[in-house]
């Protein structure tokens, strides 16, 4: 089964694909964007926030899914795969942007993915007041920089998405005990 860890920067994804990894130790563990070799390197680019064009930014996005698709999702369809983020952020980022219509969003992402996409996508949900809070503790980077507003927009476009790509979301309240998190995800793995 492959699922996905979704949400906004410090929303607490990484922590809980760290408390996944515990319960499944042979779980396939990736990130979208940078979990191949092109994977890296568009990531830094897509981080360093030099790219001028939004479109250039999706187009980037795309070339790193098809290639995480290539070599980590379809080689490992018999095995879990838990990623951090997937698919449904692309096209979030991209709604946010306005700049490509939904129809060529959903067509370009089913281009990108052929049509694979994770059997559960798990948002995790912040708070205005928690998402600040969290911010404030650390070094932002690129897209963290473009705002608490940017980000909440981002959040809400995973939901619809979600919806576009006629995928399953179970919504998840990110400001519950990381404990609790990991017990409502794993319950909703079955």
């Amino acid at each position: 089964m492959y699922i996905a860890i979704e949400g906004i920067d410090t929303a607490g994804k990484s922590t809980q694909i760290e408390k996944l990894r515990e319960h499944f130790t042979d779980a396939i563990i990736t990130k979208e964007p940078g979990a191949t070799e092109v994977g890296k390197k568009i990531r830094e680019i897509v981080l360093s926030a030099k790219t001028k064009s939004k479109k250039a930014e999706f187009l980037l996005f795309l070339a790193d899914r098809a290639e995480h698709i290539k070599e980590v999702i379809e080689p490992n369809q018999d095995k879990l795969v838990i990623s951090d983020r997937s698919a449904i952020s692309g096209v979030a980022y991209a709604l946010v942007q306005g700049e490509i219509e939904k129809k060529e969003l959903v067509w370009l992402n089913n281009f990108a993915t052929g049509g694979i996409y994770p059997a559960k996508i798990f948002l995790l949900k912040l708070t205005k007041e928690e998402l600040k809070f969290r911010l404030s503790q650390k070094e932002l980077d690129g897209i963290e920089l473009r705002g608490e507003e940017y980000l909440l927009g981002i959040q809400e476009a995973i939901i619809e998405a979600a919806k576009l790509l006629n995928l399953e979301l179970i919504t998840i309240d990110a400001t519950k005990s990381i404990d609790d998190i990991t017990q409502e995800i794993l319950n909703n793995m079955k």
